[in-house]
């Protein structure tokens, strides 16, 4: 019988990358606090679960603690979870004080225990971590919510832990009542002996870091477990630059047009080890010698160990591969389109006229190092939530004039731009807001398509192959926002290459 209450403690969510995502689960609805013990929960100095209306949190039954008069060690007053293998998130309960005369101080602790196979006794339990704490303000008797993130060193991991919380405090005798318990994980405890541990089933780790081969990408790297690319694997982006910037010119966004792919490639620690950024050169009906850049935005210089791919021509790099003279990390993909697809011979550039030959795009990758072979760099790691997509600030820079940036609408540009240009001919940029890179009427000067983008032939203007682009722009993004798109009444197909 023992058994069938493990699943009352037990929801099963569904399935997350093909793991089945678990909780246990303990909200006192039982009414007998021996069938949770039965279930290996474990309790320190309380009374049976209360029914009491006055008591109750939630449901017919909450749990209730023995009279706190004065304890302040977290294994005094605990509630102590069975063996489980922790997920990530948070922990969640419902907590208040109950009735009581004239305490000083109560609160709640939050710790974990690891499953040590050579502890003493039978109890398998190592050395206790507390790793949150709450202190009640002892004039309120409100319930408290709480949230608890698991903590990263636990989260997810193939080893075996309880996580106990603790109810202390000082003076009189109030008790705590709390309710409704629920913590990310997978239940590991096996009543029918002695609520020891199942067996743990280690998975190959053949690179030793941390990640088992089935999850780790680098099975045989010790430096690299993940990818993470953006838009999605062998899937790529689109930039396309109009390069009369500050004017608005033919306004045809065939000057530099290239497709991007990032894959951000992180460690068993979940440390940002190298961006790796691929780029297919797809056309440039520029006159110009333009280039192509990208601004980290707010990532500093010194985070970055080394750059290798790139062809920066004159501009000058620091050290590491980085721009030099930069706030934050830019780096010089390439300084002329030209240098990289030769023009054929006919017409204005490539792959911009119908009548010129069409040359095959070409793919250069660049590969920004943070991590270089376990070597830190000066400015410490990145975790993939901090080199984030959002970040990636990609912008032309015209004719080899370090100063002459075009940037997607409203994204900063870099500390060399030539901000003097702000605000002239077409351009309504007012770094005073934040505006940066439009007309008075919205219009941008490049696009960034995730989908993929057919651009205009040589001399046409955007909005005459792409019907509903200015409704879009001017809208600032409300109307048409998937004007791009190959639908009824979108486009003029004799105005795209």
């Amino acid at each position: 019988m023992k058994m069938k209450h493990i699943y009352l403690t037990i929801i099963l969510l569904g399935l997350s990358s093909g793991v089945f995502a678990q909780q246990l689960i303990l909200n006192a609805e039982s009414g007998n606090s021996a069938i949770e013990i039965g279930n290996c929960w474990r309790f320190l100095d309380y009374e049976q679960y209360t029914s009491s209306g006055s008591e109750v949190i939630s449901g017919s039954y909450s749990l209730k603690t023995q009279m706190i008069s004065n304890s302040s060690n977290v294994n005094d007053t605990y509630i102590k979870t069975p063996w489980m293998k922790v997920g990530s998130g948070n922990i969640t309960f419902k907590a208040r004080l109950g009735s009581g005369t004239d305490p000083i101080s109560r609160g709640v602790r939050v710790s974990y225990i690891p499953y040590n196979a050579s502890s003493p006794g039978t109890s398998f339990e190592g050395t206790l971590v507390t790793f949150y704490s709450y202190d009640f303000v002892v004039t309120n008797n409100s319930v408290v919510n709480f949230i608890v993130p698991i903590p990263v060193a636990i989260a997810n991991s193939t080893s075996l832990y309880k996580i106990m919380v603790s109810y202390l405090g000082q003076g009189g005798n109030g008790r705590v009542l709390s309710d409704d318990y629920v913590f990310p994980g997978t239940y590991w405890s096996n009543p029918s002996n002695s609520c020891n541990p199942l067996p743990v089933n280690v998975p190959t780790d053949t690179d030793g870091d941390g990640v088992p081969d089935t999850q780790d990408e680098y099975p045989n790297d010790p430096y690299r477990s993940h990818n993470s690319y953006y838009p999605g694997l062998s899937q790529f982006g689109s930039l396309a630059f109009e390069d009369n910037w500050p004017a608005k010119g033919d306004y045809d966004f065939n000057d530099l047009v290239v497709g991007y792919n990032f894959n951000t490639v992180t460690n068993g620690s979940g440390n940002v080890v190298e961006l790796i950024s691929t780029f297919m050169l797809r056309a440039s009906g520029a006159i110009y010698n333009n280039g192509l850049a990208y601004q980290l935005d707010g990532i500093a210089p010194n985070k970055v160990s080394k750059v290798a791919g790139n062809t920066p021509g004159s501009f000058t790099m620091a050290s590491n591969g980085a721009e030099s003279g930069q706030t934050y990390a830019n780096i010089v993909v390439f300084d002329n389109f030209f240098n990289l697809m030769s023009k054929p011979g006919v017409g204005i550039g490539i792959n911009t006229e119908r009548l010129a030959p069409y040359i095959m795009p070409q793919s250069k990758q660049v590969v920004t190092t943070f991590i270089n072979n376990g070597v830190n760099p000066a400015g410490g790691t990145l975790t993939l939530a901090e080199l984030n997509p959002a970040l990636f600030n990609m912008y032309m820079i015209i004719n080899r004039e370090r100063g002459k940036e075009v940037h997607l609408p409203n994204r900063y540009p870099s500390s060399l731009a030539s901000t003097g240009l702000f605000g002239t001919k077409d351009d309504s940029s007012n770094p005073a807001t934040g505006r940066y890179y439009k007309s008075a009427n919205n219009l941008p000067w490049a696009v960034d398509i995730i989908q993929g983008f057919d651009y205009p032939i040589e001399k046409v203007s955007i909005d005459l192959g792409h019907l509903h682009f200015t409704e879009w722009a001017v809208s600032g993004g409300v109307q048409f926002p998937d004007w791009y798109m190959n639908l009824p009444g979108y486009r003029d197909a004799s105005k795209i290459y």
